[in-house]
């Protein structure tokens, strides 16, 4: 198992200078015999010195569950390219513990009184990882790029953003078409990073590749499926604080070899450990264990109208999709597959969350209802739905416990494990009736929902549409006091809870494990791992 990682050993070849190999031949014996000692002694103390450095030099290696999408900001779309993003490329602002919005490389913002303007001041002395200046031009660079990129999954982000103005050098203001509540929220993820518009425009399409941005890391190499490696830039803003020079991220899909290397010390961190696993990491005590209730879902997305195999009852009635749901226990699920760790839930948000309705509770498994429901919309048991899962032993664990449950209502799920990046793709085509896949969160709820259930929106793998929806949506969008909001969400909760295109899980831990060696490491429910202020004994 860890031969997976032998490549991380640094070897240092030592070479002897040919004045020192070939001595001249009119010196006489002890002469050589001097200078031959003095030869090996310099190249002792070379040795030593580089030996020194190299030790010096300290190296977090962090294991991630999948390998990363395209690292270019406006163009990706994972969970764990945001883990990746998070060292190299700094945002105009970032959440803390609380979820409370804080300055990045912004330092201020300010909302006009009619709520369609937003003046951001930018932070002075800093650069890009080419040494480009950010300033107001490079901020205004970033952002309309996520706006106009083809392609780009940050448009329909801050898609309210009309256009950018640059009011002076390190000012810049955001025109609004409508006021936007979540703006700020958005800003704190890929809609907010900055990118160094030199570099960009000269890699266009093709920036993703070696992407150069203004974090405290500098992207070094990727090589797909096996490592992706970045090492400390000097002239970063913030760079008192951070303390480890090099950051290796290792793809290693599989769960239990990624905890066998983190036990034996072929690796320092680890990301998304198996539920099942939370008792061998506390019984360890070279390990620590961080969890955090994750502001993201699980759920099953339902095709409604993405293609020809949205044409079958569970796509066209939602009476079929009603009756899927009542053959589920949520807590059943959270129980066998993950030892009670995780919260079940029913909505894009945790019950645990202010937005989450109370009006909509989790419904109780309830078979005898489903079958009901399958009679009265003409459906003749059982029914036969191909469910695309992606590959690794909890998804597949949910998926044979939600398949067991399903049948005894007249289900019959054909499971399909399938690698991840895949899932996406075919999720895209419309190659799916069901697909087991969910969203790692964000600390507004739009982001949570908007993208997903909207007519035409990117995320939107199960062509949900509904007009009302829509408009319920722009209206949460529209307001700025919490409560108010929450009833704009509570009518949008009211139509896509009993017939949209997702239903609705649980909520994951973030669990996230770490050598005792690591120190300093705090975790936000974002699920992101953020390298700085992180310190290696």
């Amino acid at each position: 198992m860890r031969t997976r990682l032998s490549w991380h050993s640094e070897h240092i070849n030592c070479h002897p200078e040919r004045s020192c190999c070939h001595p001249e031949r009119s010196e006489g014996p002890f002469l050589l015999l001097q200078r031959s000692l003095a030869a090996l002694g310099m190249t002792v103390v070379l040795t030593v010195a580089l030996l020194g450095t190299a030790m010096a030099q300290s190296h977090l290696r962090i294991g991630l569950a999948d390998d990363p999408d395209v690292l270019d900001p406006s163009l990706a779309r994972t969970y764990v390219g945001r883990i990746v993003f998070a060292a190299i490329c700094d945002k105009l602002f970032d959440i803390d513990e609380n979820l409370n919005v804080v300055p990045q490389l912004a330092l201020s913002h300010e909302t006009s009184a009619d709520g369609k303007a937003v003046t951001i001041k930018l932070r002075p002395g800093v650069k890009f990882h080419d040494g480009e200046a950010f300033d107001a031009q490079a901020a205004k660079y970033s952002l309309d790029r996520h706006l106009t990129m083809k392609g780009s999954f940050r448009k329909p982000e801050i898609g309210s953003v009309d256009k950018v103005e640059v009011v002076d050098s390190l000012t810049i203001r955001l025109i609004l078409k409508a006021p936007f509540s979540p703006l700020l929220a958005q800003l704190t993820d890929r809609a907010g990073m900055m990118v160094a518009p030199k570099a960009a425009e000269a890699a266009g399409d093709k920036f993703g590749l070696h992407p150069v941005c203004a974090g405290p890391y500098k992207f070094v190499e990727r090589v797909q499926q096996d490592r992706v490696v970045v090492e400390k830039f000097a002239d970063y803003w913030n760079k008192d604080q951070v303390f480890i020079d090099k950051i290796t991220f290792l793809p290693v899909i599989d769960s239990t070899v990624r905890l066998a290397n983190l036990q034996s010390g072929g690796l320092d961190m680890i990301e998304r450990v198996l539920a099942t696993d939370i008792k061998s990491v506390r019984d360890n005590p070279k390990l620590k264990l961080i969890m955090a209730v994750s502001l993201g879902y699980q759920g099953i997305t339902m095709n409604l109208a993405n293609g020809p195999k949205a044409q079958n009852p569970l796509g066209k009635d939602p009476r079929v999709r009603r009756a899927l749901e009542l053959s589920l226990d949520r807590d059943a699920i959270n129980q066998v597959v993950f030892n009670g760790e995780f919260v079940p839930g029913n909505q894009w948000i945790s019950p645990q969350n202010f937005y989450y309705q109370q009006a909509f509770p989790i419904p109780k498994r309830d078979v005898p209802k489903a079958k009901a429901l399958l009679k009265e919309a003409g459906v003749t048991a059982p029914l036969s739905l191909d469910f695309m899962v992606p590959s690794g032993p909890e998804p597949r664990a949910v998926a044979e416990v939600v398949q067991s449950m399903a049948a005894e209502a007249g289900f019959d799920l054909k499971i399909r494990v399938t690698e991840f990046a895949t899932t996406l793709k075919q999720a895209e085509d419309g190659d799916f009736q069901l697909y087991l896949i969910g969203w790692s969160g964000r600390s507004d709820p739009d982001g949570n929902s908007y993208s997903f259930q909207v007519c035409d929106q990117p995320q939107n793998a199960g062509k949900y549409c509904d007009k009302q929806v829509d408009a319920d949506h722009a209206e949460a969008r529209s307001i700025s006091d919490p409560a108010a909001r929450k009833k704009a969400y509570q009518k949008v909760a009211a139509k896509v809870l009993t017939e949209g295109s997702i239903l609705y899980l649980y909520q994951p831990q973030v669990l996230v494990a770490l050598s005792d060696k690591v120190e300093g490491y705090k975790q936000m429910p974002d699920g992101l791992i953020r390298v700085v202020g992180v310190k290696l004994k």
